[in-house]
């Protein structure tokens, strides 16, 4: 956690007080957008310190090429924005059914306990692979774990 926060927040930090000034250059090339996604993937993928251990150049540029074509880099940071500057969005206990697949190479895992405190947890399964993006490095896992998840609900 101490290197995480101080060696991998600093894209929370501008993206959460600059958003617009980021998306802007981002916006205005596209290596630099590469470079933003390709260092994260690099940083928050199960690859070994290899982005393409975990996914092949076509998935990755494809992905960038989405922000890239449709220029919504800016939209994503928002989020970063809202949270920085409003209140906690959860309120309460979620009393909606949830499932949680814990990757080991995601960036925060919450323990079990912590997150049974807030939300109804019906499924807590520990993935043997993936990190951060796990729909691109581990699709197929995903969407199992999340037709389990709903066929458990019946």
């Amino acid at each position: 956690l101490d290197l995480f926060l101080r060696e991998e927040t600093g894209y929370q930090a501008i993206q959460g007080t600059r958003p617009q000034t980021l998306a802007f250059a981002l916006s205005d090339s596209p290596v630099g957008l590469a470079a933003w996604f390709v260092e994260k993937y690099r940083a928050w993928t199960d690859c070994d310190g290899d982005p393409r251990n975990a996914l092949t150049l076509d998935e990755m540029l494809g992905n960038i090429s989405l922000y890239w074509f449709t220029n919504c880099i800016g939209a994503s940071f928002w989020p970063y924005y809202a949270r920085l500057h409003g209140k906690w969005p959860i309120d309460g206990r979620v009393t909606v059914p949830t499932g949680y697949c814990e990757f080991p190479r995601e960036i925060l895992r919450p323990p079990r306990a912590a997150a049974e405190r807030v939300f109804d947890i019906r499924r807590w399964t520990v993935m043997p692979k993936g990190g951060h993006f796990a729909a691109l490095e581990q699709p197929q896992a995903l969407a199992q774990e999340i037709r389990e998840f709903f066929r458990d609900l019946d």
